[in-house]
């Protein structure tokens, strides 16, 4: 089975806590290179995420430097983790035994309103970009947060355009539901969401709704699957201890990026024995992810959902996935439901692997030129 996870983000712990990819880690380090290994993993996109208060050049420079020092850590590997920019190679690298990487950009910040450095970044191998984060930026209104433009703003509009052209693919997550549909409306290619959950089941606004789902199919989309547990359970989200745990873990991550290198390793000490206590808490399980799946395929059809778990990104995982090697739980539990091999492939990476395959498509038909 080629499974592909489309969002990780495991460029952050390269760059904010020097994490060296080629470890095996703790029991709180969600990716490595032996864990994708022993996940089984065929195709791992890494993202650019860059928080909100870099913006202009810092932006532009944090995300390179992601970039950077990833793709080091990736060759440093001598052929077993290789980078790719199509569903081609990446079928070809698993045919090979190899896992593929390749990048994605969460949060448009680091272009700068500027179409030039979409195409320095996508020519670096930036596959798609997620156009906001946790607030709205000068190409979209957020999911949560304050609202500027009621959906895609001028510039929005014509990045879109050019993505379309240039192959990239237009993610959706984090967008406000206004800006969804007006990526919906404009983009020649399927849009995707690379780590979304569906609201009739968690009501989070990160999380998309029954019609964003239906379409967002329609139009040949992807919806994948976040395994993040307050994207899961208004349970887990509302628990006032979860919502303290997961304050302090924010704050602490801000100070991070922001803070004296020489106070890292009491950080860091500080970080993790908040993650302990986090894991500890009661929280949904594999099971509660593959409900959110089974109501995506009623809802869009099994040709249009897959996987982004969001690891490296959130503060704990699902009981049963705790990490990126975990993920064969996954599909068995997708057995034990009766679905069937070929069908739990689509979920696995197939889906979305055709959506990319229909971006190059209409690129093509564009012209690059």
């Amino acid at each position: 089975m080629l499974i592909v996870d489309s969002h990780m983000d495991t460029p952050t712990q390269v760059v904010a806590f020097g994490r060296d990819l080629s470890q095996e880690g703790d029991s709180l380090t969600q990716v490595s290179f032996p864990k994708l290994l022993g996940g089984g993993i065929g195709a791992a996109f890494f993202a650019l995420f860059v928080p909100n208060g870099k913006v202009g050049g810092e932006a532009t420079d944090y995300a390179m430097r992601m970039l950077e020092e990833s793709s080091a850590q990736i060759a440093a590997q001598h052929g077993r983790f290789v980078l790719a920019r199509s569903a081609q190679e990446i079928r070809r690298n698993h045919a090979q035994g190899k896992v593929s990487v390749l990048f994605g950009m969460e949060n448009s910040n680091p272009l700068d309103c500027s179409l030039e450095l979409l195409r320095s970044f996508h020519s670096r191998g930036v596959s798609y970009v997620t156009l906001t984060h946790n607030g709205s930026n000068a190409v979209a209104d957020s999911a949560v947060g304050l609202r500027i433009w009621g959906g895609l703003s001028p510039f929005g509009r014509t990045l879109v355009k050019e993505m379309n052209r240039l192959g990239v693919i237009v993610d959706t997550a984090h967008c406000s539901d206004e800006a969804f549909y007006d990526c919906l409306a404009l983009s020649d290619s399927p849009i995707v969401s690379t780590h979304s959950s569906c609201r009739a089941l968690c009501s989070h606004p990160r999380n998309m709704t029954d019609d964003m789902i239906r379409k967002m199919a329609d139009k040949g989309g992807v919806i994948q699957i976040n395994f993040y547990p307050a994207f899961l359970s208004d349970a887990f989200g509302e628990n006032p201890e979860v919502r303290k745990c997961l304050e302090a873990i924010d704050e602490m991550q801000e100070g991070l990026e922001k803070g004296d290198p020489s106070q890292k390793d009491s950080f860091l000490s500080l970080y993790g024995s908040y993650l302990e206590r986090l894991s500890r808490m009661p929280r949904p399980s594999v099971g509660d992810v593959v409900d959110h799946i089974e109501h995506a395929i009623d809802v869009g059809g099994i040709d249009h959902v897959g996987i982004g778990s969001d690891f490296d990104g959130i503060a704990v995982a699902p009981q049963g996935l705790e990490d990126i090697s975990r993920m064969g739980a996954l599909f068995d539990e997708m057995r034990s439901r009766g679905y069937g091999e070929d069908d739990m492939e689509k979920v696995a990476g197939g889906n979305f692997l055709r959506v990319m395959e229909e971006v190059q498509k209409v690129s093509d038909s564009l012209g690059k030129a």
